[in-house]
């Protein structure tokens, strides 16, 4: 509006020293022969420059409206402003065509060609900038939403303009880059909508199988939140390195723009898989690194003694049998979120919350419910262990949790050893599930009769 005030004031001015010298015939009207005259005849241009900035006002709003009903997104600043610039210039002609009908504008322009000259070296940054938008708004290299790198900068694209292309950094600092920079620069873009791939380095040590190592990596990266799931992760060997073998994780995100909080989640959950499964971290091979392994993934066997004893569905075991039981419960360590067993699945082992807590949910009409949150000395699956029965809910770590998974060969030993245990052991199975099956929390279904669970157990452990 400025400069469309400033052109208007310029032609205004050259009209009026015109007349004053070289009288020439008006369009609709005599030659003004006096101030009063004069006055309403720029009374009548500014009226009619009124009405047109209104009509091209509407215009614009109609025009882009159209546009983003057709295209699904808003049109760029830099479209919108173009458009009005022509319109503007264009009625402004109009009008003082149809009010000095002698008017050349071709004489105009060719008078003002110095002008032109100056003002073309003293805005030649801007014209820069402004013929870089035009070039970038006519291929559409990226869009806003996108993450854009271009230089040192790295952001999301938050808007497009006549100038320069606004990036919002991932430390939350708002970059202007102008036009004409991303015009001689070479940037990366990463679209919005698009299933963009990440890589992140690990290493293993040489002893540990590379089969296994894919295999145990791939499956801990496939429900991280915004990993795609639909696009299996790839893992491979990169190479071999003095200390250890090499490898990269190739996976997919469904939001870009988040991928430094995706990356660190990756490695995290890399670190848990690899101690769940026993695989090791290479150190430097220049250093002797000595370690005394810790018993059961660094729960000691004493603590694991004392927690089992602590569980109520092992009450009418000894300190011998609990000793036994201990010695064959194997400590994991899960990550918050991670899901220890899900429904549906088949499992023939048992868990006790030895550190941090877990969320029980199930999932009912598309909706997932949390029945109820376990804590340290709390134990899930047990019907699993005893009856081999599918899983009934989901488990899933709310916090860094470390569980004892006591297995189907541990409690068969037992039962082996002392036949009695089976029925004590029934019984306060039994009475447990009464319990749930009155709750809430329980699973679908009546408790069982305790000669009905009994038979199950024998059936399970093949016990006459």
């Amino acid at each position: 509006m400025p400069l469309l005030a400033a052109a208007l004031c310029g032609l205004t001015l050259y009209l009026l020293s015109r007349f004053d010298d070289h009288p020439v015939s008006m369009g609709f009207m005599t030659e003004p022969r006096n101030g009063f005259e004069w006055a309403m005849r720029l009374v009548s241009i500014l009226f009619w420059v009124s009405a047109a900035f209104a009509a091209v006002r509407a215009l614009n709003e109609l025009v882009f409206f159209v546009f983003r009903k057709r295209k699904g997104y808003e049109a760029p600043s830099l479209m919108r402003d173009l458009f009005s610039l022509v319109a503007y210039a264009t009625t402004l002609a109009v009008i003082l065509k149809f009010h000095f009908t002698d008017l050349s504008f071709g004489a105009l322009l060719s008078g003002s060609a110095l002008l032109g000259i100056i003002l073309g070296l003293a805005l030649q940054d801007t014209l820069g900038n402004l013929f870089a938008g035009i070039s970038l708004h006519a291929d559409k290299p990226f869009q806003v939403g996108d993450v854009l790198a271009v230089g040192a900068f790295t952001g999301v694209v938050e808007s497009i303009t006549w100038r320069a292309v606004k990036i919002k950094t991932f430390q939350n600092h708002t970059i202007l880059v102008s036009n004409a920079t991303i015009a001689k620069e070479n940037f990366e873009v990463c679209p919005r909508d698009n299933a963009n791939a990440r890589i992140v380095f690990f290493s293993s040590a040489y002893q540990d199988s590379p089969v296994r190592v894919i295999h145990v990596v791939r499956e801990a990266i496939r429900e991280c939140d915004n990993v795609l799931r639909y696009m299996t992760p790839v893992v491979r060997i990169r190479g071999f390195a003095d200390s250890g073998v090499d490898y990269e994780v190739k996976y997919w995100l469904s939001d870009y723009a988040r991928y430094n909080d995706t990356d660190a989640l990756v490695r995290q959950r890399i670190w848990y898989a690899f101690r769940r499964a026993g695989l090791t971290f290479p150190f430097p091979a220049r250093t002797v690194f000595m370690e005394q392994p810790a018993a059961q993934d660094g729960v000691g066997r004493e603590s694991l003694t004392e927690r089992l004893s602590a569980v109520d569905i092992f009450a009418p075991l000894t300190s011998d049998e609990l000793g036994a039981l201990a010695a064959h419960a194997c400590g994991r360590v899960f990550a918050p979120g991670e899901t220890i067993i899900r429904a549906g699945d088949s499992g023939s082992s048992m868990f006790v919350v030895h550190r941090g807590s877990v969320d029980v949910r199930v999932d009912k009409n598309g909706q997932t419910r949390t029945l109820k949150r376990l804590h340290e000395g709390d134990f899930f699956g047990e019907m699993a262990l005893f009856t081999g029965e599918p899983r009934t809910a989901n488990v899933v770590a709310a916090e860094e949790t470390e569980v004892l998974e006591i297995d189907h060969e541990a409690m068969r030993n037992l039962f082996e050893n002392n036949p009695d245990l089976v029925e004590s052991l029934g019984h306060t199975i039994n009475e447990r599930r009464a319990g749930l099956a009155a709750s809430a929390a329980s699973a679908d279904g009546e408790a069982e009769t305790p000669d009905r669970l009994l038979d199950k157990i024998r059936r399970f452990f093949r016990l006459s």
